[in-house]
């Protein structure tokens, strides 16, 4: 972040389009949250292209995938690493840029800044220390999976990536099997079979779900199924490559009162322990794991058992 001349800097704060140069405008002091394409370069905004060019400071999380960007569309703003590794050093550098009453702009490698990267930090320092923070939308992995899915949109729950490990990885899904809205998740290519595996058995093997691979670029793919299908055919598949979303259609909604319920608790916790039993009634009724269950301890507390 090197001091620069007035003519310096308005020299660089263009792009291009085609064959055209477009002057960009100097920006106000805030902090810009830039999105970026995910995958096709042709989906960036022109909004974004002009933040891009016009700030002060540019940081990213790699310089070399940035500057892939950049170089694209005629930018000569010079990028400058910020990521979970050098967050503690380089996030008060861009802190004082904005006190020095510079603009600066952040972007991910792909994708909307602080969805699962380390941007939010440096964005809730930004609004704790009484600095503008500002959204450039844009392309959205977690939303181009959903739209192409087929899957019901009027509710939808982001929540990053799973587990890595199968227990951790089966409890979190047992946690959310009941929420009423379609899931969406970030996973690895050699986990997705695993983890459709696990849907399967803990949201139920006939839930609806699209494994979206390749977002917007060359290879783009949507495989549509139930989760026992889409499971079937991972195991099937070597060498899965690719970044992948994974969204998940809602549960049904099951009406059971509340003495089936309770007569299911028991039945269940007589084979499986509590936290089991309770995922499984869960995923069984659709009813938050949650209450199932707490209601299991009152009826064991109850037996005295």
């Amino acid at each position: 972040m090197n001091e620069e001349t007035t003519a310096d800097a308005a020299s660089r704060r263009s792009f291009r389009l085609h064959n055209a140069t477009v002057p960009a405008r100097p920006l106000e002091s805030a902090l810009y949250l830039v999105a970026t394409p995910i995958g096709n370069l042709g989906d960036i905004t022109l909004r974004a292209l002009e933040t891009l060019a016009g700030a002060d400071v540019l940081a990213c999380e790699d310089t070399r995938v940035t500057r892939v960007l950049l170089d694209r569309y005629g930018i000569q703003n010079r990028p400058f690493a910020y990521h979970e590794h050098n967050a503690d050093e380089a996030g008060p550098r861009l802190l004082q840029a904005l006190e020095a009453g510079r603009s600066v702009a952040l972007v991910s490698d792909a994708g909307t800044p602080l969805v699962s990267d380390p941007g939010y930090r440096l964005a809730q320092q930004a609004i704790v220390a009484g600095y503008r923070v500002i959204p450039i939308p844009g392309a959205s992995a977690p939303l181009a999976a959903l739209v192409g899915s087929g899957l019901p949109n009027d509710a939808f729950l982001f929540a990053g990536f799973l587990p890595a490990k199968d227990k951790a990885r089966r409890d979190r899904l047992g946690e959310l099997a009941a929420v009423p809205a379609t899931l969406i998740f970030f996973e690895s290519p050699h986990r997705i079979g695993a983890t459709l595996l696990a849907a399967a058995d803990v949201l139920g093997p006939t839930r609806p779900a699209s494994v979206c691979r390749e977002l917007t670029k060359t290879y783009e793919e949507f495989r549509r199924g139930t989760l026992a299908d889409l499971a079937a055919h991972y195991q099937q598949v070597e060498n899965v490559k690719g970044e992948i979303v994974l969204v998940i259609g809602p549960p049904e909604p099951v009406e059971t009162d509340e003495a089936d319920v309770e007569a299911m608790l028991a039945d269940l916790s007589k084979s499986m322990p509590t936290a089991g039993a309770a995922t499984e009634a869960a995923r069984l009724t659709g009813l938050p794991r949650k209450v199932l269950y707490q209601r299991l301890l009152e009826i064991k507390n109850a037996d005295g058992r």
